[in-house]
């Protein structure tokens, strides 16, 4: 087996590849029947993406860099890690499973907030497991399996502040990952608040910590388990905490290609065998509830009763089922 880690391509090879990942591989019964007319287990029967996965020997699994602890980069950079790149892992497996490929390969490629989607789109990448929100709007452009995380958007800011929730932005700077939901969401709601807020976008949650701890921003507001992860890996944890009443309940699912029932069916079943073994505690304990690298901190983040709703009732809606405030 081979792993391979790539970065975003181009524009020009995202066009490149949308024309190739737009051909629809679906034939007719007649184009791989054999001459006896007898059934074989060939392209004929797969969707386009295991097709696609088939035909290449290769599965192509989007990452990210600094989405702790979901996926990111740590000690090698060429291996992700993570509560979802485990969950995804599943997913491989179960595709190997079902293509009867145990040697498939597994190429990485690098995604973030702003490419996540034109990757999925144009087949750079099958499938990503992240933190990526599944919303109404996404939905028009990509699939999203069963949830496997549920949040709320808050804040994170110094101690010594003086910000305890959104109204207190008022003439402050705040920064948010562009390209997410919370970008979007804080917009509109600094417009409709009329508020005099200074909002400035990072191009990763990274970035948009060492904005805040450098003194660019007074706030950073973005789902609150990923701000729990950049508080961990702090030069001070204690001087940073969590703030303000969520503005937002979203659930994070993978993401994969529109209109391909089949492959999206291998990713949910995938997921509902972990839920249902009970596998899942494990995974997430060993994410949130102990050390991780690169700095072998705790977020000690218990699981919240939304995603144990979520876990005994695995969905792929858009909307949270009676979310716990």
């Amino acid at each position: 087996m081979i792993h391979s880690i790539s970065k975003p391509l181009t524009l020009v090879a995202f066009m490149a590849l949308g024309l190739a990942g737009c051909n629809n591989s679906s034939q007719t019964a007649t184009d791989d029947m054999p001459a006896d007319g007898a059934a074989t287990d060939t392209a004929a029967s797969l969707s386009a993406t295991l097709q696609k996965i088939k035909d290449s020997g290769t599965i192509v699994v989007g990452y990210r860099d600094s989405s702790i602890p979901f996926s990111y980069i740590a000690d090698d950079p060429n291996q992700p890690m993570g509560y979802a790149h485990d969950l995804e892992m599943k997913v491989v497996e179960a595709v190997k499973q079902k293509l009867n490929m145990p040697d498939l390969n597994i190429r990485y490629n690098l995604i973030t907030s702003q490419t996540r989607i034109p990757l999925v789109q144009n087949g750079t990448i099958d499938f990503e497991c992240g933190s990526t929100t599944n919303n109404e709007e996404r939905q028009k452009q990509v699939a999203f399996s069963n949830g496997f995380f549920e949040i709320g958007t808050r804040l994170l800011t110094g101690t010594d502040s003086g910000i305890n929730d959104f109204e207190d932005l008022a003439d402050k700077t705040l920064v948010t990952t562009a390209g997410t939901t919370s970008e979007r969401y804080i917009r509109q709601y600094i417009d409709d608040n009329q508020m005099d807020t200074d909002l400035i976008s990072a191009k990763d949650h990274g970035e948009g910590f060492l904005m805040l701890e450098n003194g660019r921003a007074d706030a950073f507001m973005m789902d609150d388990v990923l701000l729990a992860g950049e508080q961990a890996k702090a030069k001070n944890p204690d001087d940073w905490v969590i703030v303000g009443t969520p503005q937002s309940f979203e659930i994070y699912g993978c993401m994969m290609r529109k209109d391909d029932p089949e492959f999206k069916a291998v990713v949910d079943e995938a997921l509902v065998n972990v839920f249902s073994s009970g596998e899942i505690n494990a995974i997430y304990d060993k994410w949130f509830m102990n050390p991780i690298p690169p700095k072998n901190v705790n977020l000690n983040f218990e699981m919240s009763d939304n995603l144990k709703a979520l876990i005994a009732d695995p969905h792929d809606s858009a909307q949270p089922k009676d979310a716990v405030q």
